[in-house]
Formats: structure tokens, C-alpha cells, sequence
């Protein structure tokens, strides 16, 4: 939820009061990504293997040898178990957060009549929040393998293979009716004439990077999504890494063989972390920083300490009270943070506490308020 707190300035000619933005800081999920140098080529028949991510028994194939498929073409029905338990105990977990919410909104009720205790409504709200993270985990579980949710009213063992590009089937690895593990390969699919990205990963990542894994190019100013599809054996010889295939399925007519490009390999850690708005960052005395309301304590301190200065100002002459500005106290605090994630909108950070206020945009003009203060209020 947002709110914006009038925020007072500084008293300068050129200043005046602002509605500084304010948002309390959430804990969010982050994948950990890691900066590549790349490269584009291109690969003649370059051929990739369709895995499944469920294990389960072959039900159906969509396709044959010689067959050309497109991008999220269906390929084969798998029959899962596995499936079958998600899907059962995603909607058992639905019900059980709504029985949750009728608890709580009954326990609310209670207690604005003064029937039952903080206490009591703050168990019902940490049942019902728990309860709604097991829900986003699983749900979003879900929808990596494609199932939709929000229609999903009874449980389901049939799972969908998706073809992840275009390209023309080579040979089906595993016969109708197979019983396969997870990540086993189940089709080949060449591709001609398809541009790759070859990607350099330090070896120290060698256990975390998979096929099918996110790396994001950035050319021309614009992202282009591309996913991994071969972990070559053989480590470059020159930069001593590990080399990564990605292939690009969007259109891209203007790429160039042999371009260098910067890139990012996404590794889905499902890290969590109290998480401010990247806009809420400021880079203030050498150190990154996030900009917090002062406690009200101090304000109090701060009314009795002008009050002072205000008397003793009125002893000046009225020439000098024309000339001079008594300086307003910023109503924040600079927090020092360390920033141990980022996505695109958010970081995640330590040294900022769940539902803490933080000053979400404009940190620009508080950091400037703080550093006037600093001086005086007079730039020198």
C-alpha cells in the first residue's frame, strides 16, 4: 500500500513543501543473476533435445519424425502422479486460506467490539499469510509447467509437453507408453539456420546452470529473452569457462555473426528478501542508503530545539530576520543498506525490517534536503 507524507523542506527562496512518496517494504521472491559476456552466432541444423520436468508414463504423442512444429506447439501427453499431488494440494490449500480469511474476518469483528484480544487477531493473520505464501510457491510451480490456476477446479495428472521454438522433429528418444524420469529428454527438434548466443559462465557456477534456463542479451538497447538450450562438455580454452548455447526464438533480423554482447543468466533461487523499490536507492556518503521517517520521538526534540532557536532569533534586528532563513530539520534519516539482490523494479536489501516506511521516489530531493542541512541550509 502506498501513502505519500508531506514532507517539509528546507526554507529557501527556491524551495517549497513536496509530497514525497512512502511505502512499506515487502518481502519479495528473487532469482540470482549472474553477469555473462556473449556472442552471437549461428549454427547450422543445430539440433536441441525437449525435456520433461514431471516423470510419468508417455500417453500420447502430438507429433512424428519429420514433423515441423512451432513455438509451444503441443509435442506429448505425460500422465504424472507427481502432477496429480500438486494440482490436489493446490486447490486443498485454496480452500484452507479462505476457511483462514472467514477466521480472520470473524476474529476482526470480535475485536472491534472488544470481544477478543490483538493477540488472537494477529494469530489468524500470520495463519492466513502463511498459508498464502505456501499457495504463491506452489502456484507458481504450477505455472512453470504450464498449467493455469486460475481454472484449475479439480486435480489433474495430464501433463503437456510444449515444443520450446520451431523447427522440424528428428527422432521421438522415448517409445508411446515409456515410463520417464524428470529431466528426461523426449524429442529432438533441429533447427536450421537459427541464431544462438554463446555464452561464457565462470566454473563456479557449473553446478547451478541447467538446460531450458533464462540468459537475457542486451542489444541495441533492448532485451532479447533467450533460453539455454546446451552445456557444451569442453571448457573454452582461452577464458578457461564453461560454454552456454541459448538459442533466439523472437524475431531478430538485426543481429549480428560475431557480435559481442553483455548479458544475464537467471538461476530461479527463489531467494527471498525485504525488498524497496529500485527508484528508493540513493548513493549518499559513499554508501547506499534508503530514506526512513523519523521517529516521532525525535520530531519532539526537534519542536523544543526550534523553539529555542525561534526565541533567540527574535533578539536580531529586523534586518538581519529579512536576510537570514531558519532551517527546517529533514523529517527523514538516511538507513544504510546493503543491496543483495535486484529485478527490474525492485532490490532486495538488508538493514531494512518487513513493513518498514521507506521513501519509495524522490530520494533525489530528500538527499539534497539532508545535504543542505548538513551546510546549514545555505549551500556553503
Amino acid at each position: 500500500m502506498n501513502k505519500l507524507i508531506l514532507t517539509v523542506l528546507l526554507l529557501s527562496p527556491f524551495m517549497h513543501a513536496l509530497d514525497i512518496p512512502v511505502e512499506y517494504a515487502k518481502v519479495r521472491t528473487f532469482s540470482k543473476s549472474i553477469e555473462l559476456n556473449s556472442k552471437v552466432i549461428q549454427l547450422s541444423n543445430a539440433q536441441q533435445s525437449i525435456m520433461s520436468l514431471l516423470s510419468g508414463h508417455i500417453e500420447k504423442y502430438y507429433v512424428e519424425p519429420g514433423s515441423m512444429v512451432k513455438n509451444n506447439q503441443k509435442i506429448a501427453l505425460i500422465n504424472s502422479i507427481k502432477l496429480s499431488q500438486m494440482t490436489a494440494q493446490y486447490i486443498s490449500l485454496k480452500e484452507q486460506f479462505l476457511a483462514l480469511g472467514n477466521n480472520y474476518s470473524a476474529t476482526k469483528k470480535l475485536y472491534d467490539k472488544g470481544m477478543t484480544s490483538m493477540q488472537e487477531l494477529n494469530e489468524q493473520s500470520m495463519k492466513k499469510n502463511a498459508m498464502s505464501a505456501k499457495i504463491d510457491t506452489l502456484q507458481s510451480q504450477l505455472e512453470t509447467l504450464g498449467i493455469n490456476t486460475q481454472t484449475l477446479n479439480k486435480a489433474s495428472s495430464e501433463y503437456i509437453l510444449y515444443a520450446h521454438s520451431s523447427g522440424r522433429v528428428s527422432e521421438l528418444l522415448q517409445s508411446l507408453h515409456s515410463v520417464i524420469s524428470e529431466d528426461t529428454p523426449i524429442i529432438s527438434i533441429v533447427k536450421s539456420q537459427a541464431f544462438y548466443i554463446k555464452s561464457y559462465l565462470p566454473l563456479e557456477y557449473a553446478s547451478l546452470v541447467k538446460v531450458g534456463q533464462k540468459i537475457v542479451v542486451n542489444y541495441n538497447d533492448r532485451d532479447i529473452v533467450t533460453y539455454i538450450t546446451q552445456i557444451l562438455p569442453a571448457l573454452d580454452e582461452k577464458t578457461q569457462r564453461i560454454i552456454l548455447l541459448s538459442s533466439v526464438d523472437e524475431k531478430a533480423d538485426d543481429l549480428y555473426i560475431n557480435a559481442y554482447l553483455g548479458s544475464k543468466l537467471y538461476i530461479d533461487t527463489n531467494e527471498k528478501h525485504v525488498a524497496v523499490k529500485k527508484s528508493a536507492l540513493s548513493f549518499f556518503k559513499n554508501e547506499w542508503v534508503v530514506f526512513v521517517p523519523k521517529e516521532e520521538e525525535g520530531h519532539k526534540e526537534h519542536d523544543e530545539h526550534e523553539e529555542d532557536k525561534h526565541n533567540e532569533s527574535e533578539k536580531h534586528d529586523e534586518h538581519e530576520s529579512k536576510d537570514e532563513h531558519v532551517d527546517e530539520e529533514v523529517a527523514y534519516e538516511a538507513r544504510v543498506v546493503d543491496i543483495i539482490n535486484k529485478d527490474n523494479e525492485y532490490a532486495g536489501v538488508n538493514g531494512l525490517a518487513e513493513n518498514e516506511e521507506y521513501v519509495s521516489d524522490k530520494s533525489y530531493y530528500v538527499k539534497s534536503m539532508m545535504l543542505k542541512s548538513s551546510l546549514g541550509g545555505h549551500g556553503h
